[in-house]
């Protein structure tokens, strides 16, 4: 996804991983919840932040679940009055993008997705899959490093130069998932 006004193109900063992370995915799924209405099915914690022991950049990605993206889309307002910033699919058909910051710092990725969304099993099974095979979950934090390192001002290269070891790896566990 071309970023033309710059939003994306960030220092890339790992942490090793912090357990707090959950608690603050927690009380703010709590927040979004309220704001997110009775659309709302659940919300996950996703990401590197949700993978215990590989390093991660500390922005917490939520997941939340939504019975319809209409209903989603007229509790904008409401998501907004948190503090979000709304930008709606930025580049995943049926996806709905929320940001928060503080301080220029960003704190949560929102990535709002439909019931039937089949982002929501490839997101959940790479989750589950890293944080059952701790040897991928160190191979995929090599990489992490590796592409820190590479793109060092622009989050959004990071994230790009990611994606082809991330799509193998969903393959694995899609495979992992059914063979279980």
């Amino acid at each position: 996804m071309a970023d033309p006004f710059g939003l994306d193109r960030r220092k890339v900063e790992l942490f090793l991983h912090d357990p707090a992370w959950a608690t603050q995915a927690a009380a703010e799924s709590t927040r979004l919840a309220q704001a997110i209405g009775p659309t709302l099915i659940r919300i996950e914690h996703v990401g590197s932040t949700s993978i215990p022991g590989i390093r991660a950049k500390p922005t917490i990605d939520l997941m939340p679940i939504v019975s319809s993206l209409a209903e989603l889309d007229a509790r904008q307002p409401q998501v907004e009055a948190l503090g979000y910033i709304w930008r709606g699919e930025f580049g995943i058909p049926g996806r709905r993008y929320c940001i928060f910051e503080e301080n220029r710092r960003r704190l949560f990725h929102v990535h709002c997705h439909e019931q039937a969304s089949p982002e929501i099993a490839s997101t959940l099974v790479f989750r589950d899959y890293l944080r059952a095979h701790p040897r991928d979950a160190k191979a995929y934090e090599e990489l992490k490093i590796a592409c820190a390192a590479a793109y060092a001002n622009d989050t959004l290269a990071y994230s790009q130069a990611k994606g082809d070891w991330i799509r193998a790896c969903i393959a694995r566990a899609e495979a992992w998932a059914v063979a279980r």
